[in-house]
């Protein structure tokens, strides 16, 4: 289920960031003559992030015992603070992430689209692409690779499709609310990482103490950033305050 979810969300960030360029190429009339140069990065992107994903999961396969456990352990609790920062990372930059894609585009225009072009596409994919190959890496060590693989496969479907239906306009999702709920998702899945990856690194050698602060670590991890994740969120949305010289003016 986590891995549906994660590779969902994160499929989904990109697709929306591919569509935004997209739509600015199409609305500025150059999307018929860039359009390559976005795919390719699309491309590069989605390669890059494959190739990641095979390194960490080749590697894993070449060690055993204690070291075995170490590697995994760690990389659980590297995968629960990445997917965990990229979700705060997201909601600062919801409100700014569209002008700043057009900036980056008309910027690459401007000197003729090409390699920039291909760059800003290639980011876009391959920063959602590695965040989704860690978690998935972590995700699997606690799961058979089939159900990992499987989950993740239809998360990817249902997010190129949600991406699809969006941009062309026959989807009315609010945003906020998706990435609220998903966000919260994935902060619970990072929990869960946290717990497993403590789990590891006490069978490991680190003793019985990491083994037994593993669930307490990861309801606190869990409860704590869920918490201010929603609180950040309304702090957001809610209207600024009016200055005092404002607030005490007289008619």
């Amino acid at each position: 289920m986590g891995s549906f979810f994660i590779t969902m969300r994160e499929g989904f960030e990109a697709a929306l960031i591919i569509g935004l360029i997209l739509a600015y190429l199409q609305k500025t009339g150059n999307l018929r003559e860039h359009a390559r140069e976005v795919w390719m990065g699309v491309s590069l992107g989605i390669a890059f992030s494959a190739v990641i994903g095979a390194v960490l999961f080749a590697t894993v396969g070449e060690v055993e015992g204690t070291a075995e456990a170490l590697y995994e352990g760690f990389g659980m609790l590297l995968a629960a603070g990445v997917v965990t920062w990229m979700v705060f990372w997201m909601r600062r930059q919801a409100a700014t992430i569209g002008s700043h894609l057009r900036e980056q585009v008309s910027e690459s225009l401007r000197f003729g689209g090409g390699a920039a072009l291909v760059f800003v596409a290639f980011v876009g994919v391959a920063r959602e692409g590695v965040e989704t190959a860690l978690f998935l890496f972590a995700s699997t060590e606690e799961s058979t690779p089939v159900v990992a693989v499987t989950a993740a496969s239809l998360g990817l479907a249902a997010a190129v499709a949600l991406g699809i239906a969006f941009y062309r306009g026959a989807l009315r999702l609010d945003l906020r609310k998706f990435f609220t709920v998903t966000g919260v998702l994935v902060i619970l899945f990072a929990a869960w990482l946290v717990f497993n990856g403590l789990h590891e690194l006490g069978e490991a050698g680190g003793g019985e103490v990491l083994e037994a602060i593993g669930p307490v670590a990861a309801v606190l991890y869990g409860v704590g950033l869920t918490w201010i994740y929603l609180r950040g969120l309304r702090r957001a949305e809610a209207p600024p305050a009016p200055r005092a010289a404002e607030a005490t003016a007289q008619p």
